[in-house]
């Protein structure tokens, strides 16, 4: 039953297009995660990302920059080497959703009104990845030979 769990969270037949679609996404929210958690990249970090979301109602606000930072960080590097590919595609799925309801969805469509085309369109990459997971080239195939054995 492990086994058969583990080899159904791991295994994937995408070949090299999971590659293409995990690097940049990947990078591109770790990149957002790490404005969050350490004010990288001209970012606010915690403390103030945590205010700003306290300020659109998403309470506790340093718990939420912290969750949100986190996931899109850690989330993030894991898509970039496939680690866990299908549990942080879907974390960064669940994120996107939050963006785009809690902050972007009254800007409408496009992201010159603060829209939600762009979590829109990282949305539809981390569900994607969730479900055909990491691809032939994802660290997922290292762990599912070494549960083999």
């Amino acid at each position: 039953m492990q086994s058969s769990l583990l080899h159904r969270l791991l295994a994937s037949n995408a070949g090299f297009a999971a590659l293409v679609l995990r690097v940049p996404v990947g990078i591109i929210l770790a990149a957002h995660g790490a404005q969050k958690l350490f004010g990288a990249f001209g970012g606010y970090g915690l403390e103030g990302t945590g205010q700003w979301m306290s300020s659109i109602g998403l309470e506790p606000g340093y718990l939420m920059a912290l969750l949100a930072g986190s996931a899109e960080f850690f989330g993030g590097l894991a898509l970039i080497i496939g680690l866990l590919t299908r549990p942080a595609a879907l974390v960064s799925a669940f994120t996107m959703v939050v963006a785009i309801f809690a902050v972007h969805f009254e800007g409408g469509l496009f992201m010159s009104n603060n829209g939600y085309e762009f979590a829109l369109a990282l949305l539809a990459a981390t569900t994607a990845l969730a479900i055909q997971g990491g691809g032939r080239f994802a660290v997922d195939n290292l762990l599912l030979s070494q549960s083999a054995r």
